[in-house]
């Protein structure tokens, strides 16, 4: 399956980099190579995780760490929409669901 990521979700790899980055640059960039080799699992793998029905139709989830990746099956690809910090209080609006489908 094709891996997609949402305009979100690549906000949030660069966000989380950021922040990580402030104390390790290059802890940052493993951390997000493991994230994305996460993400690039699912995509052999799509189903794994745990169903997310309140966050919106399809929304999986898989943690990676303290970090929480939030997908759904669209079509013959796998759609990243988000990757929060499990932390935070989310809700269905944070999952949106734009149409727009952009690949990383």
């Amino acid at each position: 399956m094709t891996l997609l990521f949402s305009p979100a979700a690549n906000e949030d790899l660069l966000e989380i980099a950021q922040f990580i980055a402030s104390d390790s640059a290059d802890r940052a960039l493993s951390f997000i190579d493991e994230l994305e080799t996460q993400c690039e699992a699912l995509s052999r793998s799509p189903g794994i995780g745990t169903r997310r029905f309140e966050l919106g139709q399809g929304v999986l989830m898989l943690p990676h760490g303290r970090y929480l990746i939030f997908y759904r099956q669209v079509e013959a690809s796998v759609r990243i929409e988000r990757v929060l910090h499990s932390a935070r209080d989310i809700g269905r609006g944070d999952i949106a669901h734009a149409d727009l489908h952009r690949s990383r």
